[in-house]
């Protein structure tokens, strides 16, 4: 028994020794993403504690004024459904005008997954908006964030993309960075403007990642297999022999 034990032990090292620094990255996001989604949910919903909520609004107070609400109401534009859907579209056609056609399907693939993802959600939990917002109301329910989420899976489909297409590392970092800060600065323009709360943007944030992480192995487990049977294909196929000719004597 103790050997058996220490084999599976031995086996388990050697697969996780396997595993690439991105992947055990990803992974450990993964898990925490879910533990916070999971931490959020039963906090609002269960034992209807809105305690840090109150605290994120009294600590966005302290800074609203007309030049912030200004600036964070036309960065949050960027996490909106009028930018989203045309930036899509827009990706998708460069994909397509490329023929990278992976790409070109991984993100209408999950851009609309993330949407219905987002709106079945918001009907499920049915949470409101905070009642004081600032410029124009926004009506449909709160949680999770759509903003938040659909700024993940958009703008960290960006950054998934940067990662596994530029070579130069400094640049990649750079476009990196630029996009993870853009997406935390769209989700806190949505509490200063009090359209959500902040329960509200972390949830979103948190969905938004496992789902992306989830969809991109979706996608990219079909894409092998589909390499897989071309492949096989090409390999059974036949070699058409080459034509005979007869020559006249």
């Amino acid at each position: 028994m103790f050997r058996t034990v220490s084999k599976r032990v031995k086996k388990f090292w050697a697969g996780l020794a396997l595993l690439s620094v991105e992947m055990l990255t990803i992974l450990i996001v993964f898990f925490l993403s879910l533990t916070v989604f999971v931490f959020i949910t039963r906090r609002i919903f269960l034992l209807q504690n809105e305690e840090m909520d109150n605290r994120a609004f009294a600590f966005m107070q302290s800074y609203t004024n007309d030049t912030n609400t200004a600036i964070l109401n036309f960065i949050t534009f960027f996490g909106s459904h009028e930018f989203l859907i045309p930036a899509n579209l827009l990706l998708i056609g460069y994909y397509l005008v490329k023929k990278h056609r992976w790409y070109s399907i991984k993100v209408p693939a999950i851009g609309v997954s993330s949407f219905l993802l987002m709106f079945g959600l918001k009907r499920f939990f049915a949470r409101q908006r905070p009642s004081d917002q600032l410029l124009e109301e926004a009506t449909n329910f709160s949680f999770p964030s759509g903003h938040a989420l659909m700024s993940i899976t958009f703008y960290g489909l960006l950054a998934f993309i940067a990662w596994h297409s530029i070579k130069n590392k400094t640049l990649k970092w750079i476009l990196i960075i630029l996009l993870i800060s853009w997406i935390f600065i769209i989700g806190a323009s949505r509490i200063y403007l009090r359209k959500h709360y902040y329960s509200d943007v972390m949830a979103g944030f948190a969905l938004g990642f496992l789902w992306l992480v989830v969809s991109l192995k979706v996608i990219r487990f079909i894409e092998k297999k589909s390499r897989q049977k071309v492949d096989s294909v090409i390999q059974e196929s036949p070699e058409t022999p080459a034509p005979t000719h007869r020559v006249n004597e």
